[in-house]
């Protein structure tokens, strides 16, 4: 640690977002969003059982 004292630069520049500039996302693009995310899921699992199928030795 320094024992000088030294000078810090303040950005006086600085200007904070307004909450009006905030842009407001459609629900619907959430739910076609899980929409998507469930499909690939379930794409996932079918691939994940075919393959759990396909190494299951069915010899009685």
């Amino acid at each position: 640690m320094s024992t000088d004292k030294e000078q810090m630069d303040v950005d006086d520049d600085f200007v904070a977002e307004d909450a009006d500039e905030v842009v407001q996302v459609p629900v619907e693009a959430a739910k076609t969003n899980l929409s998507k995310r469930r499909t690939i899921d379930n794409l996932l699992e079918e691939r994940r059982l075919q393959k759990q199928l396909a190494d299951y030795d069915f010899d009685f």
